[in-house]
């Protein structure tokens, strides 16, 4: 029963709940989907944990969707033992690269006091619960090897399972704890995701891509040496 409600209706719970009060806050205070940047309180840190945070989480999720996606061509590809070694030694790499600077954001914004006067309880966490599921995927990669491999196995039905309505629990109540934890936080990281500033992922400007350009002319004083446009 436990096990029913932890990987099975906790999924649909989380799911829901982001969707419904996504949308709410989106309508009703739409001018809150921001990252609320503190860059402009301190600079150099900043960079040092969010550049190798967001690049290493964003080739962690991308490998984790692809191989959800095309289960066949993530078959075929680690099907070979020296890609798969590739892949797992690139993973666990890019798994510290990923701690390390969300580390580093987390220290900045303990230590920084300018930064810590702008921190909710909800960025405290948002920031636990990000370090505890990166923590659990480098511990989980470190002592449980071939994830690459047992991933498409265990968690790629399971998610399939409830994307079809007819979850298969299963499929990842054989998993160690390590990794049972990190499925359920992961979906208890989308549960928050309406409440934090994580919200700022959806609200990337794409219309940027078909927009027509736009001509910028320089305005500048007369005397010199250029006309008033």
């Amino acid at each position: 029963m436990t096990d029913f409600v932890l990987f099975a209706a906790f999924p649909y719970v989380a799911i829901v709940v982001c969707v419904v009060f996504s949308l709410h806050r989106y309508f009703t205070d739409r001018y809150s989907y921001s990252s609320l940047s503190s860059q402009f309180l301190e600079n150099r840190q900043l960079f040092w944990g969010s550049v190798p945070w967001h690049y290493g989480i964003i080739i962690i999720l991308a490998a984790h969707v692809l191989a959800g996606l095309f289960p066949g061509f993530w078959a075929r590809l680690i099907a070979d033992p020296i890609r798969l070694y590739f892949l797992e030694v690139t993973g666990f790499a890019l798994g510290f690269i990923t701690l390390f600077g969300l580390a580093a954001l987390a220290w900045r914004r303990l230590t920084n006091k300018r930064v810590w006067a702008v921190t909710s309880g909800m960025d405290v966490v948002l920031m636990v619960l990000l370090l505890f599921q990166v923590v659990a995927g480098v511990y989980v990669a470190l002592f449980y090897r071939w994830g690459a491999e047992w991933y498409l196995y265990t968690a790629v039905p399971w998610l399939a399972s409830l994307f079809k309505l007819n979850p298969q629990v299963q499929y990842v109540t054989v998993l160690p704890l390590a990794a049972q934890l990190h499925f359920l936080n992961a979906f208890l990281l989308i549960a928050i995701f309406p409440f934090t500033r994580l919200v700022h992922l959806v609200s990337f400007p794409i219309t940027y891509l078909w927009r027509p350009y736009q001509v910028v002319i320089w305005n500048r004083r007369a005397g010199v040496g250029t006309e008033k446009s």
